[in-house]
């Protein structure tokens, strides 16, 4: 089958042969100094906007003190969004209400949160999740429909609920941490195009086989 072109805005064709322009590669579509995303990640909307980071992360802007970093092969179904650090008003003081936010000539020493948001590599994040601030998500892991996630989720898991809890691990611990070491979402494009069959039918032994190879 063909592999996905990461040069393209719009990588999913449709039967006609015109493009779908409701699923994107993130860095085709992007361009913010706080937002990184690795190659083959892409975002679905049935309602594609024309600017994708306002959709995605709506309080993360140009002059915001956190980034949000997606890792590769990251898919973000339709829904999903980021409430990244400079959406947290200070709650040490008697009130929330954060005066600074309204005062132009101090405002951009007031972000009382600057924690980074960071997505691993082939993290599947379905319908509706929502991402808090300083979420770290690690590779692999399934979000599911709906969750909040917050704090740290490991590698491998499959997190659910409101707040996120992990319900399983899709992987024994060895397994994980061999995916984990072999890094397959790094490899040299043509080397993840000749283990594409292995790494959808799931079988670690032989790609294994293949990092050792390279």
């Amino acid at each position: 089958m063909p592999f996905p072109d990461p040069t393209r805005r719009y990588p999913i064709m449709l039967p006609d042969g015109t493009e779908h322009k409701g699923s994107v590669f993130l860095n085709r579509v992007i361009d913010h100094p706080r937002f990184q995303a690795g190659d083959f990640s892409y975002a679905s909307d049935f309602d594609p906007p024309e600017d994708w980071c306002a959709r995605l992360a709506p309080y993360l802007f140009a002059f915001s003190k956190e980034t949000l970093r997606i890792g590769k092969f990251c898919q973000i179904a339709h829904g999903v969004r980021f409430i990244t650090a400079s959406a947290n008003h200070a709650m040490d003081g008697l009130t929330t209400f954060p005066f600074p936010a309204f005062d132009l000539e101090n405002r951009s020493d007031y972000q009382p949160d600057t924690r980074d948001t960071v997505i691993g590599h082939d993290v599947w994040i379905g319908y509706g999740a929502l991402i808090l601030p300083g979420a770290q998500i690690g590779s692999g892991t399934i979000i599911g429909a709906g969750s909040v996630v917050r704090g740290d989720i490991p590698p491998y898991s499959i997190v659910t609920g409101n707040p996120a809890q992990v319900v399983r691990h899709r992987f024994p611990p060895e397994t994980a941490a061999l995916l984990l070491d072999m890094e397959w979402w790094n490899w040299p494009a043509e080397l993840i195009e000749r283990a594409e069959p292995v790494l959808l039918s799931g079988d670690v032994a032989r790609l294994r086989e293949i990092a050792s190879a390279r």
